[in-house]
């Protein structure tokens, strides 16, 4: 599984774009969204190069994460108050990762 941090990704509406984005490129991935951490896991056949040329080529910027790399704490404030979602989705559900949001 490859994680991204995506700090662009503030909300349904973007972790919406994002999943749509990697579906073009593997409509079988598997996906875990937390918008409040601002992470994507992808269990995908494609590479990580590809996966995130799909996501840049969406608007977002993509930061590979290391094993070693420690993740981001979780947002505070904000449209959402900060609050952490997670969705875990695959295909064509990934487009609706996340929708509970305000914004999305």
């Amino acid at each position: 599984m490859i994680t991204f941090h995506i700090p662009d990704m503030t909300c349904g509406s973007c972790a919406s774009a994002i999943a749509r984005a990697v579906a073009k490129v593997d409509e079988h991935a598997r996906l875990e969204v937390s918008i409040g951490q601002k992470l994507l896991s992808v269990q995908s056949a494609a590479t990580e190069s590809e996966l995130a040329k799909a996501i840049q080529e969406a608007g977002y910027a993509p930061a590979k994460l290391t094993a070693s790399a420690p993740r981001p704490a979780p947002a505070s404030g904000g449209c959402c108050g900060g609050a952490r979602k997670a969705a875990s989705t695959s295909g064509a559900q990934a487009a609706l990762a996340g929708r509970s949001s305000c914004c999305g």
